[in-house]
């Protein structure tokens, strides 16, 4: 691919920033409910976690992909993944932020659009609204050398929902 100047990411970003505040929710008829594109899903998807940014390559990709997210949540009639923790998020307690143990549960949904291989997670926290959390292009190459028969694996993702 093409190296990523910081002027296409950029505008790739202004380009996807407007596009996903236009967007607001989406139905899922698996989840029989709708999917909020909050700012907590774009903001996953520049950072991999707090202060630590995803290099230029993989929020270029990201956020090019993005437009496809919620044709696919609107498709979206059978899960292929789900992914239960608890994981420690900010909350709102009697006027304050707080940092709070919490049950989430991670979906996935996968499709294949134009030949190339889309998984989407959704968030849900403790119960509360469903969100778009990720978009994850099937873009990583695992090799198998099994002497003459080389086979090239792809990985979908690291394994975590909660970085991916």
């Amino acid at each position: 691919m093409d190296q990523i100047t910081p002027e296409k990411l950029n505008n790739t970003k202004t380009e996807a920033e407007k596009f996903y505040k236009e967007i607001n929710s989406v139905y899922c008829p698996y989840l029989k409910s709708d999917v909020a594109f909050n700012t907590k899903g774009l903001e996953h998807l520049k950072f991999k976690g707090k202060n630590k940014a995803r290099s230029a390559l993989d929020q270029y990709v990201r956020l090019k992909l993005l437009k496809l997210a919620p044709e696919i949540i609107k498709r979206s009639h059978t899960l292929q993944e789900i992914f239960y923790t608890q994981k420690f998020e900010k909350q709102t307690i009697n006027s304050r932020w707080e940092n709070r143990l919490m049950n989430v549960t991670f979906y996935g949904f996968v499709a294949i659009i134009n030949g190339a291989r889309i998984k989407i997670i959704i968030k849900e926290i403790a119960g509360g609204n469903k969100f778009f959390w990720s978009i994850i292009p099937f873009w990583k190459n695992k090799q198998k050398n099994s002497g003459e028969n080389t086979t090239n694996k792809k990985i979908l993702h690291t394994g975590n929902m909660e970085e991916d």
